[in-house]
């Protein structure tokens, strides 16, 4: 089930946000695991309400430390990127998938390759995406190409050193 996040945040927007630009574009969905929302609020609340704090804190002390000043930059500039990216958060529970037997975000999907290697991709958002544990976003070319197939399917993936088929054994909404 997809839940929209609408919520408002108290952040500083961008100029071209004042001017009234953003709200000219059309705004993509950002579709994300619970885990992956729970860990960018986190994130984001961390730095408003400790990192941020502490840097401010220590300008304070130290005006002239131009390191300070630098680190509350990025600070601020990570802020408004979360800030504007969970704006737009559309969380999707994978366990709350009705057709089991084909591959949606969130999903973990075995898949075998044309050589017989095994490998296991998880679906998720862009702000999700880990190489070292197989999370792979439903945008890139392998994520794409297995949404909406199931079990003994067959697909093929361009991918750096050529195409690859890879066919899909297992699928798992946990």
């Amino acid at each position: 089930m997809a839940r929209d996040r609408t919520e408002n945040r108290d952040q500083p927007r961008d100029a071209a946000d004042k001017d009234g630009d953003a709200a000219k574009r059309p705004t993509e969905k950002n579709y994300i695991t619970p885990a992956g929302y729970r860990r960018l609020t986190e994130e984001f609340d961390f730095l408003r309400a400790k990192k941020r704090f502490e840097v401010v804190s220590a300008l304070a002390d130290a005006a002239a430390e131009g390191d300070r000043k630098t680190q509350l930059r990025k600070i601020d500039r990570r802020l408004r990127f979360l800030s504007k990216r969970l704006d737009h958060v559309v969380i999707v529970d994978p366990r709350e998938q009705k057709r089991r037997d084909r591959v949606f975000f969130g999903a973990t999907v075995t898949v075998e390759d044309d050589a017989g290697e095994v490998c296991t991709y998880r679906i998720v958002c862009v702000d999700e995406i880990d190489g070292t544990s197989g999370d792979i976003s439903w945008r890139s070319p392998v994520g794409r190409a297995l949404l909406g197939k199931g079990p003994g399917d067959t697909v093929v993936v361009r991918w750096h050193a050529g195409l690859r088929e890879l066919t899909i054994a297992t699928i798992d909404h946990l």
